[in-house]
């Protein structure tokens, strides 16, 4: 009989994991700059200035192919306004990633980009000065 890995996460789990149902989404609009970029899978590594529900600064979004990717920059500040979808996970599977995994989870959260704007920051004191 195989032994199971240690590290392994029971069907149980994963399939809740897997099929977690989204509350419908929460619009959030944050400053912040873009990180990384994913680009065959469509996404961005942003860091937030303000946190997000679950504490996290760093989030991964989703980019919406009206969005062209290469036209973005990174380290640059943006505004980003986001569709914030919320999984809860039930008491059993968060109970067993604390206790199993040392891991607090009590939700999924997917980001999905709907607009960003680049933010003049830190320019007005060259308004007019532009240098050739």
């Amino acid at each position: 009989m195989a032994k199971k890995k240690e590290n392994e996460i029971p069907d149980w789990v994963s399939d809740e994991i897997q099929n977690a149902k989204f509350k419908k989404p929460e619009e959030s609009k944050k400053s912040g700059y873009i990180l990384e970029f994913y680009y065959e899978d469509n996404k961005v590594d942003v860091q937030l200035y303000d946190a997000v529900e679950d504490g996290r600064h760093i989030v991964t979004m989703d980019v919406p192919k009206s969005i062209k990717m290469d036209d973005l920059l990174k380290g640059e500040v943006y505004e980003f306004v986001f569709d914030q979808h919320k999984a809860p996970l039930s008491k059993k599977v968060s109970e067993f990633l604390a206790k199993e995994k040392e891991i607090e989870m009590n939700a999924i959260y997917q980001f999905e980009l709907k607009s960003l704007e680049l933010l003049d920051v830190g320019s007005d004191a060259t308004d007019g000065d532009e240098e050739e």
